[in-house]
């Protein structure tokens, strides 16, 4: 499963890389003074960026007063939240009951095995990240996996597998 606790000992290990930080200024400008404006924040620094870099936190705190760590806190305990970039293609496998039970971890270790990645982790062309998740509610479609909308059941590796190499092979024509 995703789920990881992180200290806030760990702050360092966001990717630290060069991002534009003017993009964040409409942001802030609208969220600035106003009560519970953390998660929003947040949310509106990933959907710019696809992840929370860490200047990000840095230039969010110094305009907000929002301390560091109660922004790192909250990062790393809701699992909407990405310290590190992700590929184009997010590849979710359902680890629900119903999903388990029809044997979500063998479509896992396919994918594992295909695109060299743990479950977590990005390939290194940055085409997809894979992520396990407890439940993507189509129990009836059991073993399931979701890539961005579309939604793919009754898998086997194979087929889960297959299905990655025909967005590699359209994204590289």
């Amino acid at each position: 499963m995703r789920v990881k606790r992180v200290s806030l000992k760990n702050v360092n290990e966001i990717e630290e890389s060069s991002v534009n930080l003017k993009l964040l200024d409409s942001l802030l400008d609208k969220y600035k003074n106003k009560k519970g404006n953390l998660i929003p924040i947040l949310q509106g620094a990933q959907n710019i960026y696809g992840y929370l870099p860490k200047e990000a936190f840095i230039k969010i705190s110094e305009v907000t007063g929002l301390k560091l760590t109660e922004m790192y806190g909250v990062a790393t305990f809701y699992t909407q939240f990405r310290l590190h970039p992700v590929g184009k293609h997010i590849v979710k496998v359902c680890h629900g009951t119903a999903c388990h039970v029809q044997n979500a971890t063998a479509i896992s270790e396919a994918i594992e095995d295909a695109l060299e990645v743990k479950d977590g982790e990005t390939t290194p062309d940055r085409l997809f990240t894979l992520e396990s998740v407890a439940c993507l509610g189509c129990c009836s479609l059991a073993p399931v996996m979701m890539i961005g909308d579309n939604t793919f059941g009754k898998l086997t590796g194979s087929q889960a597998v297959k299905i990655l190499k025909e967005i590699k092979i359209k994204e590289t024509n």
